[in-house]
């Protein structure tokens, strides 16, 4: 899922990059006020978790691939704030070390794993999770943010790709929505069992506790 360089129109990377920038200002000035110095070292194991799992990936189509996100993962146990600055770290790292993502494209990478993602996920989460009651309400909210914050980055993706006229809509969007169809089952069910075992570790077993890491109710 990460664009390359030469893959964005500038008006499609340089819009990206103004969102994406808004919204890491918004999660630090959100983070900031409810970070406690005890909380960074949970977000820096978050972090490497969900850099290993990124780093198993394989080619989908037109120059992109696929592999897990960690969006939701991140976002149910630390907050969407929290959740973004961890995978936008992550990003960096990848396109600065690993060449995984443009440098013209990372902002459009940001909007699509790091903005969308957890979003779509944390929302999901709280919708289903608040309809439901229980361990099986929380495991169903949890696996269906999950596969959903997957899809949205893949859709946001490929809008992407096919508004800069790279690759045709018709032939980029089935490609990646497909696949990333798959891997949203794997990355629910993944999630589905890390959030389970770190919750019961952090004692966040009550749907609607505030999160130890990232300090954002849940």
């Amino acid at each position: 899922m990460h664009i390359p360089d030469g893959f964005l129109d500038p008006k499609i990377w340089v819009g990206a990059s103004v969102v994406s920038a808004g919204a890491l200002a918004t999660a630090v000035s959100k983070t900031r006020k409810v970070l406690e110095d005890r909380q960074v070292p949970a977000l820096g194991v978050m972090g490497a978790f969900i850099f290993a799992a990124q780093m198993i990936n394989f080619p989908v189509a037109g120059g992109t691939s696929g592999h897990l996100l960690g969006g939701a993962l991140a976002a149910i146990l630390l907050g969407p704030w929290s959740a973004g600055l961890i995978l936008t770290t992550v990003l960096v790292i990848q396109m600065l070390f690993f060449y995984d993502g443009g440098l013209t494209a990372l902002g459009a990478n940001v909007l699509n794993m790091a903005v969308i993602a957890p979003w779509v996920a944390y929302g999901t989460y709280r919708l289903v999770g608040g309809l439901f009651k229980g361990n099986a309400g929380r495991t169903a909210a949890t696996f269906l943010a999950a596969w959903l914050s997957v899809m949205a980055a893949a859709l946001a993706c490929s809008l992407e790709i096919a508004f800069s006229g790279t690759v045709p809509l018709a032939v980029v969007l089935p490609a990646m929505l497909g696949w990333h169809a798959l891997i949203g089952i794997g990355e629910g069910l993944i999630t589905v069992v890390v959030v389970s075992f770190v919750s019961r570790l952090w004692g966040l077993e009550q749907f609607g506790q505030k999160s130890y890491a990232g300090g954002e109710q849940l």
